[in-house]
């Protein structure tokens, strides 16, 4: 027994088995009250030696240990009873339950059109339910010219499941579908109908700036359809966006993805438009916010130019891979492209904006960083 244990400490601790089967993801590590969780955005174009998103399967490694943070942000959860306002308390906290009971609040911008409405939409909130049998979207609350408005889904059934549990690699895909409403007397009408479906395709061993982990990947596909009618000026709109996905990476006692790539589909391919990942803090200065070399020659022209004609950008020679994206004022994307350098100019098709007219910004995203520039379509 002496010359075992002289053994044992000879040969100095176990080295820790291999992962054999892939981690589960349970209520337990969805976010709870109290948690302060930091993000960091990468730039939306991967680095080379980042592996394909085709990648699946079990007992994978997944090296994004080359992403550059670009900006960070920290997402706070809180107690619903902490969410100001009485009518959130009534709708989110009843003290006899309710389809509607929530677990966890945090702030989170308003899907989609919501922001269009043509009256102050300020200090959103979103509620969320953590049970055993899921994690779901029960409603979103905002105040509206000085007012606490919840707004819950039409029904339990029609309520936003983003996860269902217990989540492995063996899970079985799942759908649901959602559908809320926002109506101002007076003023307008916003609804989005979502489609959401889920596939666990992998499991393995994640690496990213912020560490190594073994993790479950999900591949979320949404389908979103916003409505939008505002009475003055009068005007309906209806709106079907881009099909999005979302691979997400996830970890037990995590609280949130580890990594998020988000892809959105455009003239038939998938392209990614944005890329996010759990993160240390990082001081501002070592953050890749603004690429110098390329801000300095970037420029588009005719500017204002006419809607129905094409548009001159001009990108410095040497910027090397980069990715353009267009968005509103208000985030919502016109369209995103890659390109495997910079030929010093680009001729954008009218085709791109369609029947855009207003303000769009233009950002030019590199390894380096991101540049962007206001352009005027009349």
């Amino acid at each position: 027994m002496r010359q075992l244990l002289r053994l044992c400490l000879l040969l100095g601790p176990a080295p820790a088995l291999a992962q054999t089967a892939s981690p589960v993801v349970t209520a337990a590590d969805m976010p709870a009250p109290g948690d302060t969780l930091r993000l960091s955005t990468a730039a939306a174009l991967l680095p080379a030696t980042a592996p394909p998103l085709a990648q699946r399967g079990p007992n994978q490694t997944w090296n994004y240990a080359g992403l550059v943070p670009t900006a960070q942000r920290l997402d706070r959860y809180v107690p619903v009873s902490s969410a100001a306002g009485p009518l959130y308390q009534l709708t989110f906290n009843p003290p006899l339950g309710g389809d509607n009971r929530a677990t966890v609040a945090a702030h989170q911008t308003l899907p989609g059109a919501a922001a269009s409405l043509p009256v102050a939409v300020t200090d959103p909130y979103q509620f969320y339910n953590a049970s055993a049998a899921d994690f779901r979207s029960v409603g979103f609350g905002a105040t509206v010219s000085g007012f606490s408005v919840p707004v819950t889904y039409a029904s339990r059934a029609q309520q936003d499941v983003i996860f269902r549990f217990p989540l492995s690699y063996a899970s079985l895909p799942d759908s649901s579908s959602s559908f809320f409403s926002l109506s101002v007397p007076g003023t307008g009408y916003f609804s989005q109908q979502r489609k959401r479906q889920n596939t666990p395709d992998a499991w393995g061993a994640l690496t990213t700036p912020f560490g190594t982990f073994q993790t479950v990947r999900v591949v979320t596909r949404l389908d979103d359809h916003d409505s939008l009618a505002v009475a003055s000026p009068p005007a309906n709109q209806g709106v079907r966006l881009p099909r999005t996905r979302l691979y997400q990476w996830l970890a037990p006692g995590q609280h949130a993805p580890l990594l998020t790539i988000t892809t959105t589909a455009v003239a038939g391919r998938e392209v990614v438009t944005a890329v996010e990942y759990r993160d240390k803090y990082r001081r501002p200065g070592a953050l890749a916010t603004r690429d110098a070399a390329t801000d300095a020659g970037l420029s588009a022209y005719p500017n204002p130019s006419a809607t129905g004609s094409a548009l001159a950008l001009a990108v410095p020679a040497g910027s090397g891979p980069f990715a353009l994206t267009a968005t509103d004022l208000v985030g919502r994307q016109l369209f995103s492209r890659r390109f495997a350098g910079a030929p010093g100019r680009l001729v954008l098709d009218a085709a791109l904006f369609g029947d855009f007219r207003g303000v769009a910004l233009l950002t030019v995203t590199t390894a380096r960083g991101t540049a962007t520039r206001r352009v005027v379509r009349e």
